[in-house]
């Protein structure tokens, strides 16, 4: 029997993990993550399935410490599995699987290595991502590709309904390639770094709306950080508001001299923001004071708006 010691957290993890066990690996242990109580949590328990199973599973603050390190190589993994794992693996972990260490990244690689890749493909109006399982190297996301699945990015997904997909896209990843992998016979193809791109985590205060930014920029903005994530921020009037959702106006602000972040009427009466094109993004919710308002409550609100 197969034998593999899997890192795991979040719905990837999940979903990926219960692939292991259909397919017969046996998974001597996992480990995950406590979940943070600063951050808002909306992904299924790795931990409840390890719990679901019998499964051994712990939440080290370090991976890489020694006494961790000498009780999985105990164990005499031939392959390790990480699936949506916060933290890196040093070089004394990797050495230990026989048969090598394997990611499942957010992304088509070598596009979009780092961190919370989904976001910044949708912040980055991009029309297609996916999952992609690799080999693991100490630079990360940087080892050879064996599969990848690509999934659409319509224009108006945000980073969660694309997580959805990309989470199934990953489970189908590793269902067919996990046989290869275990027979031996599974791609390893080398990724052409040059051709892609790194990206680091990203801030609640990244969240900021610049309203000088094109409507489709502001816009991709918005439903790359739209809730559960923090959100699309801005300061109107005297009050912090998060556009949670919203659409690019086909026709340019009636205003003769539009002011980028100032609140202008189309010709067919709708209420919207001025962005440094000239266009209008108009809300179709709006959280104020902890409110969620609908496009209608929206525009009235907008109305009420001193400028």
């Amino acid at each position: 029997m197969t034998r593999a010691v899997v890192f795991a957290y979040h719905n990837v993890g999940v979903r990926c993990l219960r692939v292991l066990l259909d397919q017969g690996v046996d998974v001597a242990l996992v480990l995950t993550h406590e979940d943070s109580p600063t951050e808002t949590i909306w992904y299924d328990s790795v931990a409840q399935v390890c719990a679901d199973h019998s499964i051994p599973f712990i939440t080290p603050d370090d991976a890489n410490a020694p006494n961790v390190v000498a009780r999985i190589r105990a164990l005499a993994p031939q392959f390790f599995f990480s699936f949506y794992y916060r933290k890196m693996l040093g070089a004394d972990l990797l050495g230990i699987p026989t048969r090598g260490a394997l990611n499942m990244h957010g992304s088509l690689l070598p596009k979009y290595r780092g961190r919370v890749p989904v976001n910044w493909a949708v912040l980055h109006g991009e029309r297609e991502t996916g999952a992609s399982l690799h080999y693991m190297e100490i630079k990360p996301d940087a080892g050879n590709l064996v599969a990848q699945t690509a999934v659409p990015i319509l224009g108006d997904d945000t980073a969660f309904e694309v997580f959805q997909k990309v989470t199934v896209a990953a489970e189908l990843t590793l269902a067919r390639a996990l046989p290869q992998l275990i027979a031996g016979t599974a791609p390893s193809v080398p990724l052409n770094l040059k051709a892609g791109s790194y990206f680091s985590g990203r801030k609640s205060e990244d969240g900021r709306i610049d309203w000088t930014r094109t409507a489709a920029e502001v816009n991709n903005l918005v439903r790359a950080v739209a809730p559960p994530y923090p959100g699309a921020f801005a300061d109107v009037g005297s009050k912090r508001i998060i556009v949670a959702k919203a659409h690019v106006a086909a026709a340019e602000a009636t205003s003769s001299v539009p002011v980028a972040g100032q609140i202008a009427r189309m010709s067919n009466g709708s209420l919207g923001f001025v962005c440094g094109d000239g266009k209008l993004l108009i809300p179709l919710r709006l959280i104020v004071e902890d409110k969620t308002l609908d496009a209608s409550a929206s525009q009235t609100w907008l109305a009420t708006v001193k400028q």
